[in-house]
């Protein structure tokens, strides 16, 4: 069902089911998947496709222009999966041609009030981010990441999936899977034991986490040097190996203590 009152551009792609509300704005080269709910006063802006069942709340702004310097009204895109809820006046921008020309939201994911996702972002699936959080540009996000209340992250940080970032942390450097981060500047508090056992994860994976963790920032030794400890302990548990790929795809240095 779509609101009289809202205007949308005869070029837009709307699935089956779909929900707009009052005074919302769907711009051409725009596809919403099936059965999603876009509520009132809401912008979308294309080049952007929407996957099915997504919620879409009042005043948030999907597949503007990025606020890059650069950008000069080239084609670019934004895409998000399914599944996802975005709250009041949250804001999302398409990609740039300095990247990939693209910003992905994957799938499950919950976006509080106000929380923006800046130009070229990767942001994972089964992830919450709290109100007011703030992505940067080029940032990348794994899978079941909690971002904290006011936390914020410098553009081109990484942040690896099952870690999670307090509320009002500022991460200037990247956060490797499974670590809690807080603090301005953030620093490492730990694994996140707590949400791992909720996701089913087994007493020797934790364990192993935990092994990993500690060869990572308390052995004093430099990324390289733990590597190979972790690459033996990956060989034994598995779920220690997306921390090794992080790691080798480290650039900007990791949080420490």
């Amino acid at each position: 069902m779509i609101h009289e009152t809202a205007i949308v551009h005869p070029s837009a792609v709307i699935g089956k089911g779909v929900e707009i509300g009052p005074w919302t704005l769907v711009g051409p080269d725009v596809e919403i998947g099936d059965d999603c709910w876009i509520g009132p006063h809401v912008v979308i802006k294309g080049p952007t496709r929407i996957g099915k069942r997504n919620r879409i709340f009042q005043f948030a702004s999907i597949g503007e222009d990025c606020q890059d310097k650069k950008y000069a009204g080239e084609h670019t895109v934004l895409e998000i999966g399914d599944d996802n809820v975005i709250r009041e006046s949250c804001t999302f921008h398409r990609g740039t041609s300095q990247d990939e020309s693209l910003t992905t939201v994957g799938s499950r994911n919950l976006f509080m009030v106000n929380v923006h996702v800046a130009h070229d972002c990767r942001i994972g699936s089964d992830c919450i981010f709290a109100n007011n959080a703030t992505l940067a540009g080029h940032v990348h996000i794994g899978d079941h990441v909690i971002f904290g209340g006011h936390a914020a992250i410098h553009q081109f940080g990484r942040v690896g999936s099952h870690a999670f970032i307090a509320g009002c942390a500022a991460l200037n450097k990247d956060v490797p899977p499974y670590v809690m981060a807080a603090g301005l500047y953030a620093k490492p508090f730990g694994i996140n034991s707590e949400g791992l056992r909720r996701r089913g994860f087994s007493k020797e994976a934790i364990s192993a986490i935990k092994q990993a963790y500690k060869e990572i920032f308390r052995s004093g030794k430099t990324v390289e040097e733990v590597l190979p400890a972790l690459q033996a302990l990956s060989d034994k548990q598995p779920e220690v190996a997306i921390m090794v790929d992080f790691l080798k795809a480290n650039e900007r240095g990791i949080i420490r203590a």
